[in-house]
């Protein structure tokens, strides 16, 4: 695997965030003289003007949401101002995904599901550029091939030198506790070498509660960065156990500072036929 760099010198942060999508989403590598530029015609139509997006989102409604919802931010001096890095955070409301890169000092990514960016018409616009101006970028959702899908995406954006954030619970908590975390980041954590920030959210729930429509102003919520977690010690990326041990250290570290309540079970949607119900009783490896 390519060592972690960071984008290329020549290419600005709008080239970046068109070009970001091709390259997840394709078997090809990136282009390899540094400052090279991919043609514009060689990038999907769907993100074109992503660049400009983004850059309203990240310098002027993040820090006008800040002055509004005054979010109260702990640990930002733990955030590496550079370099490949992964933010593992609980998983309260929807919102989440909005406050974790309002908070952040530097620019967040992360994988939103698809049919946000996939609807027609003004409001189908709306919520594509709303998560593109978010540094959200599409992705399949699901089990199988889909997760393992994602892991390859969220790599790559990381060998590009970028920030990402994943939620090891694997979905929102509906109930405010901590659930038990999935191995996927800690795979790519010592698949990668990135260091893995946790992260711990707290009043988001209510905030955006389950069937609200917009944020409220009150109460405000609190975002905890912790300190960067080196799990190299923990073995190869290849090894169970070491993915097992690596993910049970992120959610001690997300539990120290998020304070909920334990809930010593996977986070898992019922499941929908008999089949899905044998796979969730027999051992097997949530990613």
């Amino acid at each position: 695997m390519a060592p972690l760099s960071r984008p290329p010198r020549g290419m600005r942060e709008s080239a970046c965030n068109r070009e970001y999508p091709r390259l997840v989403t394709s078997a090809e590598p990136a282009p390899a003289a540094a400052g090279e530029q991919v043609p514009a015609e060689q990038v999907d139509a769907e993100v074109s003007g992503i660049g400009l997006t983004y850059v309203i989102g990240r310098w002027i409604v993040a820090p006008l949401a800040r002055m509004i919802y005054r979010p109260r931010i702990i640990g930002r001096k733990n955030f590496p101002r550079k370099g490949a890095v992964i933010l593992a955070s609980n998983h309260l409301s929807f919102i989440d995904s909005f406050v974790i890169p309002m908070a952040a000092p530097r620019p967040v990514r992360f994988l939103a599901k698809s049919s946000y960016f996939d609807g027609k018409g003004i409001k189908g616009w709306f919520s594509r550029h709303f998560f593109y101006a978010a540094g959200a970028f599409p992705v399949q959702r699901g089990a199988g091939q889909a997760a393992l899908d994602a892991l390859a995406q969220q790599r790559r954006l990381l060998e590009s030198g970028w920030s990402t954030a994943l939620y090891p619970e694997g979905t929102r908590s509906l109930d405010g506790r901590l659930y038990k975390g999935r191995t996927g980041v800690a795979f790519l954590a010592l698949q990668t070498g990135a260091p893995v920030i946790p992260v711990g959210l707290v009043g988001t729930n209510e905030m955006m509660p389950v069937g609200a429509k917009f944020p409220r102003l009150r109460p405000r919520v609190t975002v905890s960065f912790g300190e960067p977690l080196d799990l190299s010690h923990h073995g190869s990326a290849d090894s169970g156990r070491a993915r097992r041990q690596a993910t049970d250290e992120i959610m001690a570290a997300i539990h120290a500072l998020s304070g909920q309540e334990l809930a010593n079970a996977y986070n898992e949607a019922p499941a929908s036929n008999p089949v899905e119900r044998l796979k969730q009783v027999l051992p097997h490896e949530r990613r």
